[in-house]
Parts: C-alpha cells; sequence; structure tokens
C-alpha cells in the first residue's frame, strides 16, 4: 500500500455567499465523507486550511499577505490516505463534497525516501 494526498482547491466557503444552514449542509457532507474513509481504514490524517495566505517568494523572500478574495482557488484542506493506487484514490474522490461548487481533488502520491 502507498500514502496519497488528496488536495482541495476551490473558492472560499465565506465568497460563496453560502447561508449557515448550506454551511452546516456541506460540513455533514464532509465529516460523512471522513467518517466513511476512517470506517474502511484508509484515512491517515488530514486538515482543513484556513483561507489566509502568506507567500515568501524569489532571492529576496518578498512576503505578500493574500486573502481568498485575492487568488482564483484556494488550497481549502487535505486528506492523506491509504491505497493501492491512483485508480483507487480516484474512486475515493468520486464523494468529495465540493464538485457541485466548482471544487477541484488533486491526488498526489507520498514520496518515500531511504533513511
Amino acid at each position: 500500500m502507498k500514502q496519497f494526498m488528496m488536495i482541495f482547491t476551490g473558492a472560499d466557503y465565506a465568497d460563496l455567499g453560502l447561508s449557515p444552514e448550506e454551511l452546516q449542509s456541506r460540513m455533514g457532507k464532509w465529516f460523512a465523507w471522513g467518517n466513511k474513509m476512517e470506517e474502511q481504514g484508509i484515512l491517515r490524517g488530514g486538515e482543513a486550511l484556513t483561507p489566509q495566505i502568506r507567500r515568501v517568494v524569489g532571492e529576496n523572500r518578498t512576503v505578500t499577505d493574500l486573502t481568498s478574495a485575492e487568488v482564483k482557488e484556494i488550497v481549502g484542506g487535505y486528506y492523506t490516505v491509504e491505497a493501492k493506487d491512483f485508480d483507487a484514490v480516484e474512486k475515493i474522490a468520486q464523494d468529495f463534497p465540493d464538485y457541485d461548487l466548482g471544487g477541484t481533488v488533486e491526488i498526489r502520491e507520498i514520496m518515500v525516501f531511504d533513511r
């Protein structure tokens, strides 16, 4: 088995103007998806990320603070899962709650180095 990250990008919920009821419903979908992966024994971790962004760029280490309103898409969070291959993770990603909001799941295999 290998470990993969599913990285979630899309608009910030606050920028979409979702009602409190819509936010609660959406969070329920996220919790159900996470619980499903836990029950399958494949979830290894994950976190939601705030929309605030600080970038440090280039040789001069130029620092810029950004908000979700200033970028087209933000990384909203990630899950680390254990699976056989990309196809297995793609199947898991079918339940991602935010496809209807234009969200994206990027799947990346975690590189393992010999020490």
